[in-house]
C-alpha cells in the first residue's frame, strides 16, 4: 500500500448483500433475524430478503401447479383409459394393461402420494391426498367394471356418467333384499341348466352356464325400468341362454318348456311348421319384484344372428306410437348379442346408424353383449379388429360399460346405470358382460379341440351361483340352509313339471290374433279374400283437394305447381290419373277412414322416379309439408321417411313395425327392385316364413320397381322368381299390377282384409308416365282388385291367347295393333300371381277354347314367373303353355340398350306375330 494513502480509505464500510461459500452461515443467521424483525437489518438486506422470498414462493407455486396439472392428467386418463386396466376376464386369460396409468408416466412419484391435491370433479374432500385420489379412481374404473365414454360428444352426458359412478366407486351398497333377489335368480338359472343337462342329455339347448349373471341382470333391468315408469320391454336375443330367459325372465311355465323338450304333442301350426324351442318367442304381463305392472315380449329369432334385432326395434317403435309415447319413455328395447355376431354382422352397424334418425329412433336401446370370448370355435383375434367386440357401438355415441360376469352385483349395477342413462338421455347404452361358455357351441360339441387353454381354465371355475352364495353367507345375508332350501324348491318344481308335461302337454304358441287386443277383430282364416275396397266420389274429391292444396305462405317449386293443380281437380274434372295419384289416393282414403299409413324407403318422399311427391319442400325455408295430413281433423296420420342407404335393417324394422300395429298400413319401397336382395335374410327368415314357424302375421307391403327397359342388369329385375319360389301355405300375396286402380285397391285391401299377409308388389317404372297406363274415377268407385284382367276387345275369332303379367302387356298390346289380325289375339293379364287365381283363370280357359295358349314375359326363361306359371297351368288345368321369353341367362338383363330393344322386339314378334309392312 502506498505510504501516502489517505487514512479514510482504510475505514471499514458496510458490505452490500452477496452470497458465497464464505458467508453462508452469516447469511442464514441474518435471514433468521430478518424473519423475526425485519427492521433489525439494513434496508439493503431487507430488500434482498424480500426478493429472495418472492422468488422462492413463485418457484414453489410453479412446482405445485405443475404437479397439480400432472394429477389432473392422471385423473383424466383414468376416466378415459381406466378400462384397459380393469379386471374383466373371469378366466384370467387377458392381462389388464396398466402402463397407461402409472403415476411416473405423468411426472408423479411415490413420494408425492401423501401430498394434497385438488381432486377436481371427483367426489372427494378438497384437497385430498394423491393416494386417496388414485384409490377412488382405481375402485371406479379398474376393478370389475371398465367404462368407455370419452367418445361421447356431449359433455353433459360424460359428466352425468362420472357423477353416477365415481361417488360410489361403481360399487353401490345393495340391501339384503336385493342381494337375496340376485341370488334367487342365479339359483333358478343354474338349477334349470343342471336339471336339463341330466334329464335331456345330448339335446341342444344352448346352455347359459358360465353366463348365468345375465338372468339377474335382466331381472333388475325390468325392476329398474318399472321404477322409471316403463310399461313395456321388448327383447331380442339369439339362441344362447334363450330357454333360461323364457322361463326365468318371461315366466314361461316349466310345463310349457318340458312339453317342448318331450315333444309330447304336435303343434297345430299353419302348414305344420313350427321351430326349435330355442328360437321361439313369448309374451307375458307380469308384476315386477317392486310391484310395477310390465309387459315383456321376447321376439322369435332365427339362427341368423342379429337380424331379428332390427325387427324388435321396429316393433318397439310401433308400440311407442300406439302408446302415444312421444318421449319414448314407456317402451324400452333390450337387445342381447353375442361377442362374435356383434362386430361380425353388418346389420349391427346399420342399426346403430339408424339410432338417431327421425324415422327410426326408439329413444335409446339397451344392448347386452354376452361376451363368452369365443364364436363357435373362432378366437376373438380372428373375429374383430378392434380391442373390444363392442367398438362398433361408438359410432352412435353410446357409453360402453364392460363388466366381469363373475361379479353379479357389478353386473346389476351396470344394467341399472344403463337404464338410468337411457331414460335420461334417450340414447343407446352397451353393457359388455365378460363371461365364459362352459360347454362347446352346443352341449354335444367338444371345445377342447380348438381352445385347449381356455377350457383348461373353464374346468377350474367355480359356478357363479356357488361363489355368490358363499359371499352372502359370509356377509350374514342368509344362511347356508336357506340357500340349500332355495335350490331344493326350484328342483322340486322342475321335477313335478317334467312329470306333468308327459301326460298333460301345454301349447305355448298362440297366434297374435288370440293373445293381443291390438289384433282384435283379425283372424287367421284366409279363405275369404273378397273385400270391398271401393270409395265414393265425394271422399275421393275431398282427398284430391287436400293433395293439391298448400298453405298460402308455402313456397312450392314452380315445376310442381301444375302437378298440384292437376291433383286438386282430378276427381272433379273426371280426368284419367296416373300411378302417383292412384297410390296417394289410396293412402288418403285409408287415412280418412282412420287407418294410419307409414311409407319408408330410399327417396320415398319424392319417389325414385320423381312421381310421388308425398312430401313437398318449401323452396325458401326447406320446411316439409305432407298434404295428405290436412284432409280433416279426424283423420289418421301419414308418416313418410326417407331411409338411410341400406336394405337389411330398414326392411327388418318395417316388418317389425307391421307386427306391432296390424291396423296401420306399413309400406317399404326399394329404390329399384334389384336392390331388395340386400335384405334377403329378412325376406327368407321372416316375411315369407314367420307365420308357419312362429304364428306371427304381418301386413307389410313391399314396393319393388321391376321391368325391362334397357337399364342393364342392376336396374331391371326385382327377382320375381325368387318370391314365387317362397310362396306356399298362403303365406303372402304377390302381384304385378298394370293400372293405377289395381294398385289403389291392392293397398286398401291390405287393411280391409280380416287377416294380415305380406304383399309383394312388382311396381312400375316406365308405366308411371305411360299414356295408356291410367285409370278413371269409376275404376275406384265401382270396381275392386281384379286378380285377372280379361281381354277388353270383343271378338269371336281369337286364335291365340297370350297370358302375361306386368309391363309387357302394354308392349304386346301396342305391337298387336301393327299386325294383320289384331282381333285374333287375346291378351290376358295375371295381376295376382300368388295365391294362384285358379277360379278366375278357369273362366278364361273355358271361355277361350280351340286356341293356342302362350305365356309371354320379358325376363329370361330361368327368371320371372314362367316356371311357376308353367307348373300351375299343368297341375290345375292340364294345359301346356308355349313360352316366349328371353333365353336362359345368369344375368337378369343385357347392358346394351340396342341389344335390349332387339331382344324385346323378338319376344313381341314371336308372341304376337310380324307387323304388317306398310
Amino acid at each position: 500500500m502506498p505510504s501516502n494513502a489517505n487514512k479514510s480509505d482504510l475505514t471499514p464500510t458496510t458490505i452490500g448483500p452477496s452470497i458465497n461459500a464464505w458467508n453462508a452461515t452469516f447469511l442464514d443467521a441474518l435471514f433468521t433475524q430478518w424473519k423475526a424483525d425485519s427492521s433489525s437489518v439494513s434496508s439493503e438486506w431487507q430488500d434482498f430478503f424480500k426478493g429472495f422470498e418472492l422468488g422462492s414462493s413463485l418457484e414453489n407455486q410453479e412446482e405445485e401447479s405443475k404437479a397439480q396439472s400432472c394429477v389432473d392428467s392422471l385423473i383424466y386418463n383414468y376416466r378415459m383409459e381406466g378400462h384397459y386396466a380393469a379386471d374383466l376376464d373371469p378366466l384370467g386369460l387377458h392381462d389388464p394393461i396398466r402402463t397407461r396409468l402409472l403415476p411416473e408416466s405423468f411426472g408423479l412419484c411415490k413420494g408425492q402420494f401423501d401430498t394434497m391435491f385438488d381432486p377436481g370433479h371427483l367426489d372427494l374432500p378438497k384437497p385430498s391426498t394423491l393416494r386417496t385420489i388414485i384409490e377412488r379412481l382405481e375402485e371406479t374404473y379398474c376393478k370389475h367394471i371398465g367404462v368407455e365414454y370419452s367418445h361421447i360428444e356431449h359433455r353433459e352426458q360424460r359428466r352425468w356418467l362420472q357423477a353416477n359412478m365415481e361417488p360410489i366407486a361403481n360399487r353401490p351398497s345393495f340391501d339384503n333384499e336385493t342381494k337375496s333377489r340376485i341370488l334367487r335368480k342365479l339359483t333358478e338359472a343354474t338349477t334349470l341348466e343342471n336339471f336339463c343337462s341330466t334329464r335331456y342329455i345330448g339335446k341342444k339347448r344352448f346352455s347359459l352356464e358360465g353366463s348365468e349373471s345375465l338372468i339377474p341382470m335382466m331381472n333388475e333391468l325390468i325392476n329398474e325400468a318399472g321404477e322409471h315408469g316403463v310399461e313395456v320391454v321388448t327383447i331380442g336375443m339369439a339362441h344362447r341362454g334363450r330357454i333360461n330367459v323364457l322361463v326365468n325372465i318371461l315366466r314361461k311355465s316349466y310345463d310349457q318348456l318340458f312339453t317342448e323338450f318331450e315333444e309330447s304333442w304336435i303343434e297345430d301350426f299353419a302348414g305344420g311348421g313350427g321351430d326349435v324351442k330355442y328360437h321361439l318367442g313369448y309374451s307375458a304381463d307380469i308384476l315386477t319384484d317392486l310391484d310395477k305392472p310390465m309387459h315383456i315380449t321376447l321376439a322369435p329369432n332365427p339362427s341368423h344372428l342379429e337380424f331379428g334385432h332390427s325387427v324388435v326395434l321396429g316393433k318397439a317403435r310401433s308400440r311407442q306410437r300406439t302408446q302415444c309415447d312421444k318421449d319414448r319413455l314407456l317402451c324400452i328395447p333390450l337387445l342381447i348379442h353375442g361377442d362374435a355376431s356383434f362386430p361380425g354382422q353388418g346389420i349391427v352397424a346399420e342399426m346403430f346408424n339408424m339410432a338417431h334418425l327421425d324415422g327410426y329412433t326408439v329413444g335409446g336401446t339397451v344392448h347386452i353383449v354376452v361376451n363368452n370370448q369365443i364364436g363357435f370355435t373362432t378366437n376373438p383375434q380372428d373375429s374383430y379388429s378392434g380391442r373390444y367386440c363392442t367398438d362398433i357401438a361408438k359410432m352412435s355415441g353410446a357409453p360402453i360399460i364392460h363388466v366381469n360376469g363373475n361379479d353379479p352385483e357389478a353386473c346389476v349395477h351396470a344394467i341399472q346405470l344403463g337404464v338410468q342413462y337411457r331414460q335420461t338421455f334417450h340414447n343407446d347404452v352397451v353393457i359388455d358382460v365378460w363371461t365364459y361358455r362352459k360347454h362347446g357351441h352346443n352341449e354335444s360339441d367338444e371345445p377342447r379341440y380348438t381352445q385347449p387353454r381356455m377350457y383348461q381354465a373353464v374346468s377350474k371355475m367355480q359356478p357363479i351361483t356357488d361363489q355368490y352364495a358363499s359371499e352372502l353367507i359370509a356377509e350374514n345375508v342368509l344362511s347356508k340352509d336357506v340357500h340349500e332350501q332355495m335350490v331344493e324348491d326350484v328342483r322340486n318344481e322342475l321335477e313335478a313339471s317334467q312329470e306333468r308335461s308327459k301326460t298333460q302337454p301345454i301349447s305355448s304358441s298362440v297366434p297374435p290374433y288370440q293373445q293381443s287386443t291390438t289384433w282384435e277383430g283379425l283372424r287367421g282364416d284366409t279363405r275369404n279374400r273378397e273385400v270391398d275396397t271401393t270409395v265414393s266420389k265425394e271422399i275421393l274429391s275431398k282427398i284430391a283437394h287436400a293433395l293439391g292444396t298448400v298453405p298460402d305462405n308455402f313456397q312450392v317449386h314452380p315445376k310442381l305447381k301444375k302437378l298440384l293443380e292437376t291433383r286438386k281437380n282430378i276427381i272433379t274434372n273426371n280426368i284419367p290419373f296416373d300411378w302417383g295419384i292412384g297410390e296417394l289416393l289410396s293412402y288418403g282414403t285409408l287415412l280418412e277412414e282412420g287407418s294410419p299409413v307409414r311409407l319408408t324407403g330410399q327417396d320415398v318422399e319424392r319417389g325414385t322416379f320423381s312421381h310421388r311427391h308425398a312430401v313437398l319442400i318449401d323452396t325458401k325455408t326447406s320446411e316439409p309439408l305432407i298434404c295428405l295430413n290436412n284432409i280433416s281433423q279426424e283423420q289418421a296420420k301419414l308418416c313418410v321417411h326417407n331411409s338411410p342407404l341400406t336394405e337389411t335393417a330398414c326392411l327388418g324394422f318395417e316388418y317389425g313395425y307391421s307386427l306391432g300395429d296390424p291396423h296401420m298400413l306399413v309400406v317399404w319401397e326399394a329404390q329399384f327392385g334389384d336392390f331388395v336382395n340386400g335384405a334377403q335374410v329378412i325376406i327368407d327368415q321372416f316375411i315369407s316364413s314367420a307365420e308357419v314357424k312362429w304364428r306371427r302375421s304381418s301386413g307389410l307391403v313391399m314396393l319393388l320397381p321391376h321391368g325391362y327397359e334397357g337399364q342393364g342388369p342392376e336396374h331391371s329385375s326385382a327377382r320375381l322368381e325368387r318370391f314365387l319360389t317362397l310362396c306356399a301355405d298362403r303365406n303372402m300375396a304377390v302381384i304385378n299390377p298394370t293400372t293405377p286402380a289395381q294398385m289403389f285397391h291392392a293397398l286398401r285391401r291390405q287393411i280391409k282384409w280380416p287377416f294380415r299377409k305380406p304383399l309383394v308388389v312388382m311396381s312400375p317404372k316406365s308405366l308411371l308416365r305411360h299414356p295408356k297406363a291410367v285409370s278413371t274415377i269409376s275404376d275406384l268407385t265401382d270396381h275392386n282388385f281384379q286378380p285377372v284382367i280379361d281381354e277388353t276387345i270383343e271378338s269371336n275369332t281369337f286364335k291365340r291367347v297370350i297370358f302375361c303379367s306386368g309391363k309387357i302387356y302394354y308392349d304386346l298390346a301396342a305391337h298387336r295393333e301393327t299386325t294383320a289380325n289384331p282381333e285374333s289375339i287375346a291378351l290376358i293379364r295375371i295381376e295376382e300371381l300368388y295365391p294362384f287365381p285358379k277360379v278366375e283363370l278357369l273362366k278364361i280357359v273355358l271361355k277361350y277354347t280351340e286356341t293356342e295358349y302362350i305365356w309371354a314375359q320379358e325376363e329370361p326363361e330361368n327368371m320371372g314367373a314362367w316356371r311357376y306359371i308353367d307348373a300351375a297351368f299343368r297341375d290345375t288345368f292340364s294345359i301346356e303353355l308355349t313360352r316366349v321369353c328371353r333365353r336362359p341367362s345368369a344375368s337378369p338383363a343385357v347392358a346394351s340398350n340396342n341389344m335390349h330393344k332387339t331382344e324385346q322386339n323378338r319376344i313381341l314378334i314371336e308372341a304376337v306375330g310380324l307387323p304388317v309392312t306398310k
